[in-house]
């Protein structure tokens, strides 16, 4: 009920544009001003209003500055208002229905959904959606039930929450995923939107993330690739066969530039630990004995990250005692560094970092474990680049990608991790490390007991070992071909410029193209569709089932090798037989779960009056114990894939 105005900053990054929205301006009102002063802060009703800053405000503001783009891709649901934006401006100019709206705004998005950990997908309830949203039907000319519908499983249960993330869903053609196990991961977390259909056959894909060389690679490894590889440090981005080249480097420069980086650390460290103790007012002999014990030439551990309780710092501490002998072995010492923040509302990721903070002051570990305060992207940078390996715990499979990993990877750092997120993908034995995928326990304390326990087991017997097994030069020899493996196998697979390429090809060229086949001829192709899935649906119940002819045996089994026969017939009624497609689902049942073992189209033999018939030749070759059904689904040139139109009906 009254108008926010924004103002709108613009920052070059390189050749990049990026617009920051402010609301801090005179013309709002004084609780307006501060919608945009902090990210994370306020109540359901402050996120709701920066939410609509962001979409719907953000898209104003493209229009305001005529800035035209073929493809929307909305990072979390946090922007997708800008769809319900989008679809208005598409109905007031160019007087386009809902529906088709709705088509033409689909076929241009792209959403990504970057967490599986459900505080990470913001939900409304359906009260105060009407209290800011509630005059958007009518503008949009549409029920309420079919506007909340876009972010509820059921519109009419007024318990449930609208969730920006369905909205996001429902409004992009195409969905995905930060890593391959996030992907399968989020097919699980949206399959309610699709009913009918098994995760595994959903639209939703995935890019794995990457990370800017350019700005965290140091610059002595991008010294050392320009005096090797044929080609510099920038070109070798887009050509992942270059990286190779690391193999025909001296292990004498490769151990040189690791202790350079570990030393430019701890000597950060030192002076970061002086100056925030003394303002502290901190004991002047915890100073000087965390300075005299944190040494640059012993194996340095790395762990910094946002402290989500998931992440599980606090798993290196299971057994305090164990890690204390770890740490302090005189001939083969050890030192681990921390850092990171907790979410302001995250008590419990509060709590460990405090509980971090405490242990790091006993004096078994004064100096060998080190927590480092105000993390920033200048420490991260100095820690990617100076630990020896990075580790990182999180608890399956609650990781969607992580990205720290993969920036020290590509200085060189080895890393330790549980084969959840991008480690799934990263990892090469030979080149690191890794707790298995699979929980060996459902009960989180033991398997939080049997993962610590194999973290100290690689620790003590390989880790430690390797990193202090010298010639007699005084060089790690397996430890350096360790890092060459990373740098040349690892470390091109997770670049933003492999990032972008992935994006390009598998999701911005399609929604690119479609969307211009759809505009095309005063939106001909978008009205088409339209109307066809809006007579499919009046049309879809008068479907009547005349007979069903299953392939079975006379003992209710089917022999493998052998051919069975089954038929289908159907009055169509008002609909095509090209518009109708029937399928026989194979389904399996494996580790608790029901899968899709095979999809097999049936062959239409015959139309008189409307009525046709399906038949399908059936030849079993895996033995197994399998339930089988038919499905009908709707078919049409123009449909990109199956959940777009996500009508079906099982016999």
């Amino acid at each position: 009920g009254r108008i926010v105005n924004i103002q709108v900053w613009r920052v070059n990054v390189g050749r990049i544009p990026l617009f920051l929205l402010d609301t801090d301006i005179e013309s709002n009102s004084p609780d307006d001003r501060t919608l945009t002063h902090q990210l994370y802060g306020g109540d359901n009703e402050h996120r709701i209003k920066q939410e609509m800053i962001l979409g719907i405000g953000g898209i104003r503001v493209l229009r305001k500055m005529d800035i035209r783009t073929d493809v929307y891709h909305s990072n979390e649901g946090h922007s997708a208002f800008i769809n319900i934006e989008r679809i208005l401006q598409y109905m007031n100019n160019e007087r386009l229905t809902y529906a088709e709206a709705v088509e033409i705004v689909r076929a241009s998005t792209l959403f990504t959904t970057h967490t599986p950990v459900p505080a990470g997908h913001d939900v409304f309830p359906e009260d105060l959606m009407m209290q800011y949203f509630g005059h958007y039907p009518d503008r949009m000319k549409i029920t309420w039930e079919e506007f909340i519908k876009l972010g509820k499983i059921n519109p009419y249960d007024k318990a449930e929450k609208f969730s920006m993330s369905h909205l996001a869903a429902n409004l992009s053609q195409e969905v995905n995923g930060v890593s391959f196990l996030h992907g399968e991961v989020t097919k699980e977390m949206f399959q309610k939107l699709w009913e009918g259909f098994y995760p595994e056959e959903l639209h939703i894909g995935y890019v794995t993330n990457g990370v800017h060389y350019q700005t965290w690679a140091a610059d002595d490894w991008k010294k050392l690739i320009d005096k090797y590889f044929d080609e510099n440090s920038t070109n070798i981005l887009h050509n992942m066969n270059t990286w190779g080249k690391i193999y025909e480097v001296p292990d004498t420069e490769i151990w040189k530039i690791r202790n350079s980086l570990r030393k430019k650390l701890v000597d950060f460290i030192k002076k970061r630990i002086n100056s925030h103790y003394v303002r502290q007012r901190k004991s002047p002999q915890q100073i000087v004995a965390i300075e005299n014990k944190v040494n640059e030439n012993i194996l340095t551990l790395g762990f910094a990250r946002r402290f989500a309780t998931y992440k599980r710092a606090y798993l290196l501490f299971y057994d305090t005692e164990r890690l204390a002998k770890i740490l302090n072995n005189p001939e083969k010492p050890v030192q681990i560094v921390f850092a990171g923040k907790a979410h302001p509302k995250d008590t419990q990721g509060q709590e460990i970092i405090k509980r971090i903070n405490e242990i790091s002051k006993l004096p078994a570990f004064l100096g060998k474990i080190v927590f480092l305060e105000n993390y920033d992207i200048e420490l991260a940078k100095k820690l990617v680049q100076g630990v020896d390996l990075w580790i990182n715990t999180p608890t399956r499979p609650l990781e969607a990608s992580g990205t720290s990993g993969m920036k020290a990877t590509m200085n060189g750092v080895l890393n330790l991790s549980v084969l959840d997120g991008w480690w799934v993908e990263g990892y090469k034995q030979g080149a690191g490390w890794a707790l298995p995928q699979e929980r060996t326990y459902e009960n989180q304390e033991f398997q939080n007991q049997l993962d610590a326990e194999m973290i100290y087991e690689m620790l003590e017997n390989e880790i430690v070992p390797m990193f202090y097994k010298r010639d007699e030069n005084g060089i790690p020899r397996q430890w350096v071909q360790f890092i060459k493996k990373s740098i040349a196998q690892i470390a091109p697979e997770f670049t933003t410029a492999r990032m972008l390429d992935d994006y390009i090809d598998r999701f911005y060229s399609k929604l690119a193209s479609r969307k211009h086949i759809l505009k095309a001829d005063d939106y001909q192709k978008t009205k088409e569709i339209s109307a066809w899935k809006k007579r499919m649906i009046y049309n879809w119940e008068s479907i009547k089932i005349l007979e069903l002819q299953v392939p079975e045996d006379d003992n209710n089994q089917l022999i493998v090798g052998q051919k069975y026969y089954g038929k289908v017939v159907i009055d169509l009624n008002m609909i095509a037989p090209e518009n109708i497609g029937i399928e026989l689902i194979i389904i399996e049942r494996a580790n608790g779960k029901e899968k899709i073992q095979e999809k097999i189209d049936l062959k239409l033999e015959k139309i008189e009056n409307r009525i046709a018939t399906y038949s399908i030749d059936v030849c079993p070759a895996k033995p197994g114990i399998y339930k089988y059904a038919f499905r009908l689904y709707p078919k049409h040139e123009l449909l990109p894939h199956r959940q777009d139109f996500p009508v079906l009906m099982w016999i």
